[in-house]
């Protein structure tokens, strides 16, 4: 017989699955995402919500006997979203179809405002910080601040404009090139923050080199041979699926191994398997995100689990406003503004803005990173998660206010200056 621990985290994964599939329909029949209600599945099945009913029937269902278990398909669910991450962007991709400087513009600007007034923020308002229990003197809090509310979320954002038919338009294809590069620099720059706080086997100097080395290694070793091999016609492994799920575990465990947290192998293996000028294979996308959708659920209810809303008061409701229009308006602002500057008219203006300002589950990803390795703590993750939920639940009612045309592409004319 099975014993109680694999027999309550059988029933745990059942429970969680379901409750996120009939959130998510919930959800996208009102036009938000699925993924909000994935997010919502761990507040809901957490101390937050049913937790607070008679009976502890959070502690029941997932007692700390199971938490390593969970936490651990989490993570694997993770690294393979990950790899779907870098797996999909494609570097050409990243130009906008020809709107020339328009998109490094809106990237670099949607980037690093955000970025600035984070770091502002975390240093303006260090009493605030330093009533949750955060070392606001700490350069890697201050940076890691800066991250967090500058991310945007490339796979929420291309699923809603697919469900919006928006994908093809000019504010689609913006906002989705951007929103890759985005994606791109925040997780680099996410990864020096980690590596700078590293407190693992190596020093710090020999685990950039390790880390660098590998990388190069990625890069110009394994992915010119996975390009190679996978020009053959018959090979001893014929399984791309398998290959690819191979690359991603094992380029996560080396990331792991060397300091940094799992998913930033599961990136790296997604760019090193899609190679360059390739187009993505079609089983590869298929079997990993499937595989993606069944184990993600998990990791939204590891992170409910690491929330109490509930016992949040004055301070921490305070903080969460002044985040969350900080977060906004870092985001809103520059990419209205750049998106203007270049010959876009207001309404396209607005949606690319509202577009960039999504965050779902790149910033979950990212904040659970923060928490695990010490840069914050429990009740400022609580505030930093439900900061990404409120940003994200409001693309869908901004774009509802803007209504831009779907799904009719008209070439943008940028102005020369730019």
């Amino acid at each position: 017989m099975l014993n109680s621990i694999a027999t309550t985290v059988i029933g745990d994964i059942a429970l969680v699955i379901a409750v996120s599939l009939l959130l998510g329909g919930l959800l996208r029949r009102v036009g938000q995402p699925p993924v909000i209600g994935q997010m919502l599945t761990g507040i809901i099945l957490g101390p937050s919500l049913l937790g607070r009913l008679p009976g502890h029937l959070t502690k029941h269902l997932f007692p700390a006997s199971v938490l390593p278990a969970l936490t651990t398909l989490a993570q694997v669910g993770v690294v393979i979203f990950m790899f779907m991450v870098g797996y999909e962007i494609d570097v050409r991709s990243l130009r906008g179809r020809g709107h020339g400087r328009v998109v490094p513009l809106i990237a670099v600007s949607a980037l690093l405002v955000p970025m600035s007034l984070g770091i502002a923020a975390a240093l303006v308002l260090r009493s605030r910080f330093a009533a949750l229990g955060e070392p606001a003197s700490s350069r890697s809090f201050v940076l890691f601040m800066g991250v967090a509310v500058s991310i945007t979320a490339l796979p929420v954002l291309a699923a809603l404009l697919r469900e919006r038919d928006l994908a093809g338009t000019v504010e689609g294809d913006i906002s989705t090139a951007a929103a890759g590069i985005m994606d791109v620099l925040a997780w680099l720059l996410l990864a020096a923050i980690v590596g700078t706080g590293h407190r693992g086997r190596f020093s710090l100097p020999v685990t950039i080199l390790l880390i660098s080395g590998f990388v190069i290694v990625m890069l110009a070793v394994v992915r010119p041979a996975l390009s190679w091999w996978t020009s053959r016609s018959q090979s001893i492994v014929s399984s791309p699926v398998a290959v690819a799920f191979i690359l991603a575990m094992g380029s996560a465990w080396v990331t792991a191994s060397l300091g940094l947290q799992p998913v930033f192998g599961g990136l790296l293996a997604g760019i090193a398997m899609r190679g360059r000028g390739r187009a993505p294979d079609a089983d590869v996308v298929h079997s990993m995100d499937q595989a993606g959708r069944l184990l993600l659920p998990l990791f939204f209810i590891v992170t409910g689990l690491s929330l109490d809303i509930g016992s949040m008061h004055g301070d921490a409701l305070a903080l969460l406003m002044l985040l969350i229009a900080v977060a906004a308006a870092g985001k809103l602002g520059p990419a209205y503004a750049v998106s203007r500057l270049s010959g876009l008219e207001p309404r396209r203006s607005a949606a690319i803005a509202a577009m960039v300002n999504t965050r779902g589950l790149t910033e979950l990803i990212a904040l659970n990173i923060g928490l695990t390795d010490g840069l914050i703590h429990q009740r400022l993750f609580t505030v930093l998660v439900l900061m990404a939920i409120v940003t994200t639940l409001a693309t869908a009612p901004l774009l509802a206010l803007i209504k831009p045309d779907a799904a009719v592409p008209v070439p943008v004319r940028l102005t020369r200056r730019m």
